[in-house]
């Protein structure tokens, strides 16, 4: 059975261009959400301004088609200037633990 994927993307935008960054990023989400195997796949701010977008996806195969899709083409193209440095992007195998409904994501 596969494992699901968990995925944090932080995104750092440019001096001036939070605004266009969040948007960009905003435009793709239905994209995602559309795709098969995207189980979370939310955006947040963080208080310094980054942009942080944790996703789970229901298995590493299906995580890697997300990668070649559609919704990763656009959002490379529409973040393009808009960012200080490229995204960090970090993938991870969840370990439960304690209550089962507090304790994954």
């Amino acid at each position: 059975m596969p494992k699901p994927v968990v995925v944090t993307a932080v995104f750092r935008p440019a001096d001036g261009r939070h605004a266009e960054a969040r948007a960009a990023i905003e435009d793709v989400l239905p994209v995602v959400h559309a795709e098969d195997g995207c189980l979370l796949y939310a955006l947040h701010e963080a208080a310094d301004g980054t942009l942080v977008l944790i996703e789970k996806w229901e298995s590493e195969g299906l995580l890697g088609a997300h990668a070649a899709g559609q919704g990763v083409k656009q959002l490379t193209t529409a973040i393009e200037g808009l960012l200080a440095a490229p995204p960090t992007v970090v993938t991870m195998a969840p370990l439960p633990g304690g209550d089962p409904a507090k304790g994954r994501l």
